[in-house]
């Protein structure tokens, strides 16, 4: 069974978390939930936290707790405050001594992931049993891999007994944007436009994924709205400053506008890999040009 699967009591918190509205999460009243449900909401707004850079109050928190859930938990925190080798090591040790956990398998896996063991990601991940969010790592482990053949498998099959659920819908337009075309555009497009247009549901992830698909529709105009209604969020999200210099040099702003949010992304996250594409494609260049440097005749 999948207890993150959003049903029932537990389906404005998991929409909420599942389209990166984090406060909502955190604000989330689990008092009138099952003690089973209370559980699993609980773990839900700890990995709120994380995302929201609160990891050491995580870390707080579980510092006692022995149960593989909340050893996984702590897992994702010990990777977000800047302790990948203490993650990796924890998240090992559970994807071989608690594979048939689903919570284990979700956050050791995206440890896993993040620390480019896929293959080992995959195969604890292909041990769920209905798990919607494993399908939804996994969609992301392939993209990642630049295996969009594999990711597109991973939704066509998860469609098939997941009906219309709002993470099988996220992973089919990931794997839309990714194959490219109009018709697919415009279809992810409509996912993330009914996301950042909803209340409850609006989030700077919808409305940078809404960007991201007005920007392949050649729709410059309206990505720029949507982006500036991204990084006027509290906590600006690094993929809207991101996705902001994209759009910045494609509509073609002054140097000094795309210089200023590369410098912001770089105050947000030095390691994005924008700025490391942008650093190896630079290198690569001043490489390719000393090539070629002007010789004069003595």
């Amino acid at each position: 069974m999948d207890p993150f699967s959003g049903e029932g009591e537990l389906l404005n918190i998991t929409t909420a978390f599942y389209t990166h509205a984090y406060p909502a999460v955190l604000d989330f009243d689990t008092s009138a939930l099952s003690p089973e449900n209370k559980k699993t909401a609980q773990l839900l707004k700890y990995r709120a936290q994380i995302a929201l850079g609160q990891a050491s109050a995580v870390l707080s928190s579980l510092k006692s707790s022995q149960d593989a859930a909340s050893r996984s938990i702590a897992a994702l925190a010990q990777q977000a405050s800047g302790d990948p080798s203490s993650a990796l090591e924890t998240a090992t040790s559970l994807s071989e001594s608690d594979p048939e956990d689903p919570i284990v398998q979700i956050c050791t896996g995206t440890v896993l992931a993040a620390a480019g063991e896929y293959a080992q990601a995959i195969d604890l991940l292909n041990k769920h049993q209905g798990s919607l969010e494993a399908v939804a790592l996994l969609v992301q482990i392939h993209l990642t891999q630049n295996r969009t053949d594999l990711a597109v498998k991973e939704v066509a099959a998860a469609k098939r007994w997941a009906q219309d659920s709002l993470l099988i819908n996220l992973a089919e337009a990931w794997t839309n944007i990714r194959e490219g075309g109009s018709e697919k555009y415009q279809s992810a497009f409509y996912v993330y436009e009914e996301l950042a247009s909803t209340p409850g549901t609006t989030s700077p992830t919808a409305l940078v994924g809404q960007a991201v698909a007005e920007l392949h529709l050649s729709r410059t105009e309206e990505a720029e709205a949507a982006l500036q209604q991204a990084m006027e969020s509290e906590n600006v999200d690094v993929q809207a400053i991101a996705n902001s210099v994209v759009l910045a040099s494609v509509m073609g702003k002054k140097g000094d506008v795309v210089q200023g949010l590369l410098k912001q992304l770089q105050e947000k996250d030095g390691h994005h890999a924008l700025l490391k594409d942008l650093a190896e494609k630079s290198q690569s260049f001043d490489t390719a040009a000393a090539k070629y440097s002007a010789k004069v005749a003595a």
